[in-house]
């Protein structure tokens, strides 16, 4: 099994299999327009902008589950996003990802790479680094800043695992 075995919605309502991105290195993120990690968005677009020619995609998913902290429609937060981060990754529509109503595709997740004390998600900005083949490299803590994930980036874009 691999991230290529899901079918998750954009933020238009469209379905998208994750198959799309076979091939390609991930960050998959779940996000937040009133979190104190927001401005995380315009070093996420940083990376984008450096490793998108090799083969890098962002997938953000909006998450509402920690204190509200991503209120609004898709729409609002994709205008929020890009007005306000100027970003250009693919964004998908708001998800849970803990409890009985996580998006099947964070219950895979969690379960191959869990947290520190629980495989739940902690809060908003918890970041996965799927290789080229689909598989959960890495997990990153929210306070894990997103240049500070460059090296494991470039390591994975290079063939490394």
């Amino acid at each position: 099994m691999s991230i290529y075995d899901f079918t998750v919605t954009d933020n238009k309502g469209r379905e998208i299999s994750l198959n799309t991105f076979a091939g390609k290195v991930l960050l998959i993120v779940n996000t937040a327009t009133g979190c104190g990690f927001t401005p995380q968005y315009k070093g996420l677009q940083k990376l984008y902008e450096t490793y998108h020619e090799r083969g890098f995609e962002i997938l953000d998913f909006p998450c509402n589950q920690f204190g509200n902290q991503a209120p609004g429609t898709d729409e609002d937060i994709e205008q929020f996003c890009t007005v306000t981060y100027n970003t250009t990754f693919p964004r998908f529509a708001k998800i849970e990802v803990n409890g009985n109503s996580a998006a099947p595709l964070y219950a895979y997740l969690k379960s191959q790479q869990k947290g520190v004390l629980t495989p739940d998600i902690k809060w908003n900005f918890t970041k996965f680094l799927i290789d080229r083949k689909g598989q959960v490299a890495m997990r990153f803590a929210p306070v894990d800043k997103p240049e500070r994930i460059a090296k494991d980036i470039e390591k994975l874009l290079e063939g490394a695992s």
